[in-house]
């Protein structure tokens, strides 16, 4: 069986592909990509002639057998639209199959739009959540936005040119006038960073164009007021899974918490909600139909 290599590739400039990656694309027989016609343009630049197969998010039911024979014949090179693969794109299923099946899944780094906008941010980076794309619809995209918004770190997402100033508008309503940066065409040649609030970034982005990436920093912390002393994130999720599993109410739950810790209520449900789908999510795999 051959190797899986799962090849990060540019978010934009060309020149930011690493020469281990062009070695890899040069030597196996087949590369699966996001979007044939993106990593054509690569291959061209480069005067790479391997052969090209298309997997994305329309075809991976019908494209990962034919990929996986491929796989048992020879090395397959895995390649996303831009950037590391498995990141918010179906190649995350691919990798796991091939791994469940046995066959080696080489990681070739490189690229990736979430940490360079993270780093382009200047906000405090030893800790943040990915969110992927925002969902698409507003009361959705609020309730998460709500339910994240007491995190003391950064979150970081991507969102289409067309739904961005809605997004900012529901982030405006979730985390008020925190400051975030907004990472438009990164390594690109319209490259743009605008940093301030979200109510901002909505006014100046009035005809947006372009890919977005969103880091919207922290949770403001209060280490001198005393409250919530020593109730950090992890002290708090235990302390809710633990009453959880008790099977109490999230309502018990919740005011218990907030009079054990002196931590806002909202802060409080918005981690009894993480705690409860984090449970739902572990029993999913379980029930899951096959096929």
């Amino acid at each position: 069986m051959g190797t899986l290599y799962v090849v990060a590739t540019p978010i934009g400039n060309l020149e930011d592909i690493t020469q281990r990656a062009l070695r890899v694309l040069r030597q196996v027989p087949l590369i699966a990509a996001e979007d044939t016609r993106t990593v054509r343009k690569l291959l061209s630049h480069y005067q790479i002639s391997t052969r090209v197969t298309s997997y994305d998010q329309h075809n991976h039911a019908k494209k990962a057998p034919l990929v996986l024979q491929a796989l048992g014949q020879g090395d397959v090179a895995l390649v996303s639209d831009a950037g590391m693969p498995g990141i918010s794109d179906p190649g995350q299923a691919l990798v796991a199959e091939a791994a469940r099946q046995g066959a080696p899944v080489v990681v070739v780094p490189g690229p990736s739009a979430v940490v360079a906008a993270l780093a382009a941010s200047g906000f405090p980076s030893d800790r943040f959540t990915f969110l992927g794309f925002l969902p698409r619809r507003s009361a959705e995209r609020r309730r998460l936005l709500e339910q994240m918004a007491a995190f003391p770190w950064p979150l970081v997402c991507f969102e289409a040119p067309h739904r961005v100033r809605a997004s900012l508008a529901d982030i405006a309503a979730a985390v008020g006038d925190r400051s975030l940066a907004v990472c438009r065409e990164l390594t690109k040649l319209y490259e743009e960073v605008f940093r301030g609030t979200a109510a901002q970034a909505r006014d100046h982005f009035v005809q947006p164009r372009g890919e977005f990436t969103l880091v919207i920093s922290g949770a403001p912390q209060a280490p001198d007021s005393g409250v919530g002393a020593g109730w950090d994130q992890e002290r708090l999720t235990d302390e809710l899974a633990r009453l959880r599993g008790q099977g109490a109410t999230a309502r018990d739950a919740v005011a218990q918490v907030v009079q054990l810790s002196g931590l806002p209520r909202r802060t409080v449900y918005s981690a009894w909600v993480r705690v409860s789908q984090g449970r739902q999510g572990r029993r999913r795999p379980a029930s899951r139909r096959s096929g």
